[in-house]
């Protein structure tokens, strides 16, 4: 698979490349925002990591830029430890998010679980998850609303996909962040709450008063079927 890695830090390039390429992925690399919307263009790119402070164009503008035409997994590469730097990269479209300095055995399992949870199946099996208007293909991993494609991100179908399949079922933020962010490190709640929002903004038919996803006043979320 390959892997798209873009930092203005030459050598942290060099040491991520190295260690990618030693389990095996093909790695392109580049130094700036404008690059990274170029290169991921390329329909061979599975997985792209992506620093938020560069020259040129910096990493959330370049993250959103790239999801007005992909879908593939972002990890951003941050200096800022800062809950509302992690909540602006999620809202910008990414899946994930490191802290410099990091330890790169974290990154690769990182990698490999977005990478395990975004792989299409090569044969299609027919594998169709629906309730109301809203159509998940997990095989493909597709959402649809009325039979429209929607574009989402890969933590955005895993949440979406974990609610639909535990429909009616209330599920804790807390609950959420272990079972879909399954790290070791706890992320801040909050993270739910963006990915709720955009999933609402890009399903419902009014996100202020939603018909699927639901929240449980001082509970947490589920799915109404």
């Amino acid at each position: 698979m390959k892997i798209l890695v873009i930092d203005d830090e030459a050598l942290l390039v060099k040491g991520i490349r190295f260690n990618l390429q030693n389990e095996g992925y093909e790695v392109a690399t580049g130094s700036n925002g404008l690059e990274a919307v170029q290169l991921a263009k390329d329909p061979e790119v599975k997985l792209i990591i992506l620093d938020v402070m560069m020259p040129e164009m910096d990493g959330l503008t370049a993250c959103a830029k790239i999801r007005e035409f992909s879908n593939v997994p972002i990890i951003l590469l941050t200096a800022k430890a800062e809950d509302m730097d992690k909540l602006m990269g999620f809202d910008h479209g990414a899946d994930d998010y490191i802290t410099k300095p990091f330890n790169i055995l974290e990154l690769k399992a990182r990698i490999k679980a977005l990478l395990r949870r975004t792989t299409q199946s090569e044969k299609a099996t027919g594998n169709i998850l629906t309730i109301g208007d809203i159509s998940l293909d997990l095989d493909a991993r597709n959402a649809y609303v009325a039979d429209k494609l929607v574009d989402l991100t890969a933590k955005e179908f895993d949440v979406v996909e974990f609610l639909m399949r535990n429909a009616n079922r209330v599920y804790s933020r807390e609950t959420l962040l272990d079972t879909i962010w399954t790290y070791e490190y706890r992320s801040d709640i909050r993270t739910v709450d963006v990915h709720i929002r955009r999933l609402r903004e890009k399903l419902e038919d009014n996100p202020a008063e939603p018909k699927y996803i639901m929240t449980k006043w001082g509970v947490g979320y589920y799915f109404r079927k």
